[in-house]
């Protein structure tokens, strides 16, 4: 997905830092539809596993640009990702 850093800046600017950094990171590896681990993501963003669930959870609520969907917990919490 190409977005502008105009439209990440206005979107991002009601989020936290943690926030805005998950969304980046889905942003840019997300395709139609992706699934992602709390934990692969949390590698990748520098925060902890609990921390991306807690951010992601609030992300789901404030942006429209995806759709984050808890999808399952095996091995870890996997979030659907829909762009």
């Amino acid at each position: 997905m190409s977005t502008s850093a105009t439209e990440t800046a206005m979107t991002s600017s009601n989020l936290s830092e943690k926030q805005s950094r998950i969304l980046a990171y889905l942003q840019k590896n997300a395709t139609e539809q992706t699934y992602f681990k709390s934990r692969l993501i949390a590698d990748e963003v520098g925060l902890s596993s609990k921390e991306v669930g807690t951010n992601i959870k609030i992300l789901c609520q404030k942006t429209t640009e995806i759709q984050i969907e808890k999808w399952g917990y095996s091995s870890g919490t996997t979030w659907k990702v829909t762009v």
